[in-house]
C-alpha cells in the first residue's frame, strides 16, 4: 500500500475475531437466544451446559483442530481463562470432522454436559461463529461460569454465493480496514469479497508491467465535494494502491476465514484512470485526467485498438496468480459509445466483423477478454450490461439494474447473483436524510434490504437453479472513510446476511429485529461505527384521545435512551428514559417526542422523533358518488413543486381508475392532479402513505396529509388522520422534473392491510 495514511499493523490470525465479541464490563441482562443469520433448524433442548476453566476440550483432525483454537482464543479473549485440551471422554466441548455434512453445513448440539461441533473445515468454522453468538457477554456472567442454552441446531447457506463489494477506486481504504471488514463479514458467514480495485477516479492494484498505473493512474489532483451537479471540488491531492504483496496478504487473511476474493478489473469503460496513464489505449489519444468527479465518463478503452487488448491481457496476467477465485470480474457496465461511434480503428472494427452497432462492439470486447481468461482457467463475472449486444458463452452476470437483466440471464442459461440497486445498493440512504450524512441517493432502510427475495417470481422452477447468490454493494463517492463504510454497511449487510443463508420460510423481520440488539452491542464493542438504528416503538400517531403512553426500547443492547418532550433537542444531559412516556397533546395540537441512542461505548445516534398529534374525526360528506375512478388534470411542463399544480388549463383531462402515471410518463417532464372522492368503510385512524419521484402531495377534504413534495430520489412518506365511515374527498399532485419516475399511494387503517384503491376511489 502506497498513501499516506498507510498504517503499518500485524495481527495474529482471527485477533479481529477475538475482539469482535469481547464485552468486558457490560452490566447484566439476560439476553434470548440470538443467532445472525437464522440457522436452517433450531429445536430448543432442555437444560444448559456450563462452560468453565474446568472443562476441558477435544478436536479430532486438522480442520477440528483449527476450529477448537478459534473457540479457545474467543474464551480467552472474552472470559479471561484458556481452556486446556482433553480427551473424547473427559471433555465438554467436542470439534468434530463430518464429512457427511454438506461442505458449509455443521450440526451443533449443546445437551448433556456436552457441546459436539460437527462439520467439514468451513462447517465447523461457521458453527463457531453461531456457538459464539449463543455465549452471553461477559458481564453476565458469573465465576466464570459460561450458560450455554440446551440446542440442537442444524444449518447449511441457502445460497453458495453470499457476497458483500466494496468499491476502493472512489476512495482508498487501507489493508488493516480490509481485514476488519473481512472479520465481520466472516463473522455472518458472508464468503465472497468483491473488491472494485480499478476506476475512472482511481487504479488501486500494483501492476510491475505498467508502472505509470502506480505513479499516474492511482491519484488524482481533487475530489468532488457536496451532491451530483454542484461541481465543488476540495483542491485536494488524493490517492492509493496495493502493493502485490499487500493483495497477497488480504486475499490470504480472507482464505483463513473461508471468504473468496473476486477482483474487478473494469472494462472497457470506467477506465479513464488508466488513460491518463497511458492516453494511446483510448480512442482520442488524450490527454487524459484521472477523474475528479463522479458520474458516468465518455472516455473508455479503444475497442478498435489491438493494443488495448495486449494492455489488458498484460494486467489480468499479473492479476490472475494474485487470485484463487474462479472470478475474475471485468465490469462491463455504464459504457458510453459516444467515442466509439466517433473513433475509426473502432468503426473499422465492426465493419471488419460486421457488427450492427456499438452495443454488439462491446459484446466483441468483452467476449474477446473471455476468451483469454478462459485459456487461464478463468471465468468471467460482469454486471447486467453485458447481456447487450449479446452475452459471452461462459459469462456470470450481476443484476444491478433491477431484476431483468437477471431474469434475462437466467432465461438463457447463466449464472446470475442477484444484487438489484432497489434492495441492495448499501450507499443509499437508510433514513430521512435531514438526518442522515450525505449519500448517492435513494431510499433503502434496513425493512427493504431484510425483505428480499432472490429468486424472481417471473422465473420458471427449472430456471432459478441459474440463481446462485446475492450480494450487497458499497459504492464510496460519497462514503470517503472507514467510519462512513461502517455507517453504511451495518447493519443493512446483517440483513443481507440472513438474505443469502436462511431459508426462505425462516426469514422473519420481527425475529431478526429482536435479535439485532445483541449483535449491535458487539459490534459496538469491537468499534465498528454502524448506523445505530431509532428505538423500537418511536412512530407518529394521532390520537383520537386525551393521551397515550409511549413505551420504547433501544435498537442496541445495553445502550440508553435521552429524550425531550419540548422540542429541543436531546443531550446526554436530557432526560433517561427508564419508563414508558406518557404524551398528552393540546386540543388539536402536537407535541413531539425527540430521542438519542447512546451505546454502551458512548456513540450517539441521530435525533429520532415522532409526532402526537391529537385531532378529531373529520366528518364524512353528504355525497354518494357512483363511478368508479378519479379525475386527473395533467400538464405537460416543468413544475419543482406539487403543490403549485393546477393554475391553467391542463393538457390532458380524464378518468383512471387509480393514481396512475404510466399514461404520462412518455413526457420528459409533466405535472399531474388527481380528485375524487375516497370510500370510508369503518371509523378509525388510518395512515396514507406515497413513495414518489419526484414530489407529491397527498389531501383528504382539503387537509394535506402526506408532504412528499420537492425533488428527489424515490422517498416514502406518511400521515395519519381519524376519519369517520363514509365518503372523503381526496387529492393527490405529482410532478416528475426527468430521471426516474414513480408514484405508489396506499392507505389503511393503521397498522392493518392496506384497502385495494381501486375498490375505494369514485368521482
Amino acid at each position: 500500500m502506497n498513501t499516506s495514511n498507510s498504517i503499518n499493523m500485524k495481527k495474529t490470525l482471527l485477533s479481529a475475531f477475538m475482539a469482535l465479541a469481547c464485552l468486558t464490563g457490560i452490566a447484566q441482562e439476560k439476553q434470548p437466544l440470538s443467532i445472525i443469520p437464522e440457522p436452517k433448524s433450531v429445536e430448543m433442548l432442555g437444560s444448559p451446559v456450563t462452560i468453565s476453566p474446568q472443562m476441558k476440550y477435544f478436536s479430532n483432525g486438522a480442520a477440528a483442530d483449527k476450529a477448537a483454537e478459534l473457540f479457545v482464543l474467543f474464551v480467552s479473549a472474552n472470559y479471561g481463562f484458556v481452556m486446556e485440551k482433553g480427551t473424547m471422554q473427559n471433555s465438554t466441548l467436542v470439534f468434530s470432522e463430518d464429512d457427511a455434512l454438506s461442505a458449509e453445513g455443521y450440526q451443533l448440539t449443546v445437551a448433556k454436559n456436552k457441546i459436539v461441533l460437527q462439520g467439514r473445515a468451513a462447517g465447523l468454522f461457521y458453527g463457531v461463529q453461531t456457538l459464539q453468538q449463543m455465549l452471553p457477554f461477559s458481564g453476565q456472567v458469573v465465576k466464570n461460569k459460561i450458560v450455554v442454552p440446551g440446542v440442537l441446531i442444524k444449518d447449511e447457506p441457502r445460497f453458495a454465493y453470499r457476497g458483500l463489494m466494496l468499491d476502493v477506486g472512489r476512495h482508498f481504504f487501507s489493508v488493516p480496514y480490509i481485514e476488519k471488514f473481512l472479520d465481520i463479514m466472516a463473522s455472518y458467514k458472508l464468503n465472497r469479497f468483491h473488491w472494485h480495485l480499478t476506476e475512472d477516479q482511481g487504479w488501486r492494484i500494483e501492476i510491475k508491467k505498467y508502472p505509470k498505473l502506480q505513479t499516474i493512474a492511482s491519484k488524482r489532483k481533487e475530489t468532488m465535494e457536496g451532491p451530483y451537479g454542484d461541481n465543488k471540488f476540495d483542491g485536494k491531492p488524493y490517492g492509493g494502491y496495493y502493493t502485490q504483496e499487500e493483495i497477497k496478504r488480504v486475499v490470504k487473511y480472507a482464505a483463513d476465514r473461508f471468504i473468496t476474493v473476486i477482483p474487478e478489473i473494469e472494462m472497457p469503460g470506467h477506465a479513464q484512470a488508466a488513460l491518463a496513464a497511458y492516453p494511446q489505449l483510448g480512442c482520442t489519444g488524450g490527454p487524459y485526467e484521472v477523474v475528479t468527479k463522479w458520474g458516468v465518463h465518455k472516455e473508455v478503452y479503444c475497442a478498435g485498438n489491438d493494443e488495448v487488448f495486449s494492455f489488458l491481457e498484460d494486467v489480468l496476467t499479473e492479476v490472475i496468480p494474485l487470485f484463487p477465485s474462479q472470478y475474475i470480474h471485468i465490469g462491463g457496465d455504464e459504457c458510453p459509445k459516444d467515442r466509439w461511434k466517433a473513433c475509426p480503428k473502432c468503426q473499422a472494427r465492426m465493419k471488419a466483423l460486421g457488427l450492427k452497432d456499438e452495443h454488439a462492439l462491446q459484446s466483441y470486447f468483452i467476449q474477446r477478454m473471455e476468451k483469454f481468461l478462459n485459456s487461464k482457467g478463468k471465468r468471467i463475472i460482469g454486471w447486467d450490461e453485458i447481456l447487450e449486444g449479446g452475452l459471452a458463452p461462459d459469462a456470470t452476470v450481476m443484476s444491478w439494474r433491477g431484476e431483468a437483466g437477471g431474469i434475462e440471464a437466467a432465461r438463457q442459461k447463466h449464472d446470475v447473483i442477484m444484487t438489484p440497486n432497489t434492495y441492495l445498493y448499501l450507499d443509499y440512504h437508510q433514513g430521512n436524510p435531514s438526518t442522515e450524512p450525505l449519500a448517492i441517493g435513494g431510499y433503502l432502510p434496513l425493512e427493504k434490504v431484510y425483505s428480499y427475495e432472490p429468486y424472481p417470481a417471473a422465473l420458471a422452477e427449472e430456471e432459478k437453479k441459474y440463481i446462485k447468490g446475492v450480494q450487497g454493494n458499497v459504492w464510496t463517492e460519497y462514503i470517503p472513510d472507514d467510519r462512513s463504510v461502517d455507517y453504511f454497511t451495518y447493519p443493512r449487510a446483517l440483513a443481507l446476511a440472513e438474505i443469502t443463508w436462511s431459508p426462505q420460510h425462516k426469514k422473519n423481520y420481527s425475529r431478526f429485529t429482536a435479535a439485532l440488539p445483541k449483535q449491535l452491542a458487539r459490534l459496538d464493542d469491537a468499534r465498528v461505527n454502524f448506523r445505530i438504528p431509532e428505538p423500537a416503538g418511536l412512530e407518529d400517531e394521532v390520537l383520537t384521545g386525551a393521551s397515550t403512553t409511549v413505551t420504547l426500547k433501544p435498537s442496541v443492547a445495553f445502550a440508553t435512551i435521552r429524550y425531550t418532550l419540548d422540542g429541543t433537542i436531546p443531550t446526554a444531559n436530557s432526560t433517561l428514559y427508564t419508563k414508558p412516556i406518557v404524551v398528552a397533546p393540546p386540543s388539536n395540537g402536537t407535541t413531539t417526542v425527540k430521542c438519542i441512542v447512546v451505546t454502551p461505548n458512548g456513540r450517539t445516534s441521530a435525533v429520532y422523533s415522532a409526532a402526537y398529534m391529537r385531532k378529531e374525526y373529520k366528518t364524512a360528506l353528504n355525497v354518494n358518488p357512483v363511478n368508479k375512478g378519479v379525475k386527473f388534470d395533467a400538464f405537460y411542463k416543468t413544475f419543482n413543486q406539487a403543490k403549485n399544480i393546477g393554475s391553467g388549463k391542463a393538457d390532458s383531462t380524464g378518468v383512471i381508475p387509480a393514481f396512475d402515471i404510466r399514461p404520462f410518463v412518455a413526457k420528459v417532464t409533466f405535472g399531474v392532479r388527481y380528485e375524487g372522492y375516497l370510500k370510508i368503510e369503518t371509523d378509525g385512524l388510518y395512515e396514507f402513505k406515497t413513495n414518489s419521484d419526484d414530489g407529491s402531495v397527498l389531501s383528504i377534504d382539503d387537509e394535506v396529509i402526506v408532504d412528499n413534495d420537492g425533488e428527489h430520489a424515490p422517498t416514502e412518506k406518511s400521515g395519519m388522520v381519524p376519519l369517520r365511515k363514509g365518503f372523503h374527498k381526496i387529492s393527490v399532485k405529482y410532478f416528475d422534473a426527468g430521471g426516474d419516475q414513480r408514484l405508489q399511494v396506499s392507505f389503511g387503517l393503521k397498522g392493518k392491510q392496506s384497502v385495494n384503491l381501486r375498490n375505494a376511489l369514485f368521482h
